[in-house]
Order: structure tokens, then sequence, then C-alpha cells
């Protein structure tokens, strides 16, 4: 599956799971690295990097900004391996 079907078929998904919520694609060239979704939900965010599986290249700066904005809020890579236990950890971010 292509990483750009498979971040299409996660929007679809977090937002059936947070229908108030606003996922935002962000712009791959505006800062090199920074993760592809952003998620605000009532007064949390959260940050996912997208990636066709566990075994994609990081791109440079890309665990930076994941290590950065996890240590703010939660923030990870998602891939359809992992995705199940991101979206756990995603829930249980929003509910704290």
């Amino acid at each position: 599956m292509k990483e750009s079907k498979f971040q299409s078929e996660l929007i679809k998904d977090i937002k059936k799971m947070y229908p108030d919520a606003i996922v935002l694609k962000t712009d791959a060239n505006y800062i090199q690295g920074f993760p592809d979704l952003l998620i605000l939900h009532n007064n949390k965010w959260a940050a996912l990097e997208c990636k066709r599986d566990d075994k994609s290249h990081h791109q440079p700066n890309q665990d930076y900004y994941i290590t950065k904005m996890k240590s703010m809020s939660f923030a990870s890579f998602i891939s359809k391996e992992n995705r199940k236990e991101v979206l756990d950890e995603l829930q249980r971010s929003f509910k704290v």
C-alpha cells in the first residue's frame, strides 16, 4: 500500500474516532522532517508521521521532531504494522 493511501485511510479513521477533531496535513516543503499530520482535539494535540511500513526510511529531522513533540504532547511514527498500538496510545493521550 502506498503511503498516501495509508495516510488517507488513517485520516478517515481518526475523523471517525474523533468527529470534532481537526486533522491537518502539514506542508513537507515548509519544515523538512515535520510530521505529516497534526490532530487537534479539545485541549489536546498530537502529531503523526505516516510511513508505508516499519522499515521505511526516516528523512532527516523526522526523529528529532517526533522526539521533541512527544515531550510536549503526543507524537509517533505510524505504519500499517503499528497502527493499532499507536491509535490506542493516541486515545489514552487524549483521555488524560
